[in-house]
């Protein structure tokens, strides 16, 4: 039973990450209540493992690091909440691995819009019909303008990966 709801509130939890990615790539902003949330699965995950305090203070430690990059204006505040929230759903043990994994998806996304940035041409002046049309004009004028990164896929790619063997091992 315990190892179901710990599966359960991972799956919750990745579920919102993956939300609030797909938020962060359309509006370049991400609610609050997905971290609120993402946050409350975690202290769930930690109650049941028996390390709350431990896990509690290394994500307060997260966030605290993550808070500094903000100051210095090289992380949105988003990313910033989102990333202690986090912290809180892997183990104290997996923060390191799913810090590196997110600075390593963040690099490949940086890669990648900086290769699209000089490909990928000003969207066509005009309104479009679709959301998706919408969020793809958008898009490329973040490209072609090199906008921000939208670093909450980075977070939830990193995160995906530390939490697979909750699930496959």
């Amino acid at each position: 039973m315990l190892t179901w709801v710990t599966c359960i509130l991972g799956a919750l939890a990745l579920i919102l990450l993956v939300g609030a990615a797909v938020h962060d790539l359309a509006t370049r902003t991400v609610p609050n209540w997905f971290s609120l949330a993402i946050a409350c699965a975690g202290v769930g995950m930690r109650l049941l493992a028996g390390d709350i305090v431990s896990g509690a203070a290394f994500a307060a430690l997260v966030f605290a690091g993550a808070a500094v990059l903000w100051w210095f204006r090289l992380m949105g505040g988003a990313d910033v909440k989102l990333l202690g929230a986090t912290a809180l759903v892997v183990s104290p043990m997996g923060i390191p691995p799913m810090l590196l994994l997110t600075a390593l998806s963040g690099g490949v996304l940086a890669l990648a819009y900086l290769i699209l940035s000089r490909m990928v041409p000003r969207p066509a002046p005009g309104r479009r019909r679709t959301l998706l049309g919408r969020i793809a004009k958008a898009e490329r004028w973040r490209l072609s303008r090199r906008g921000p990164l939208p670093y909450a896929t980075a977070i939830a790619a990193g995160s995906a990966v530390t939490l697979s063997p909750l699930f496959w091992g």
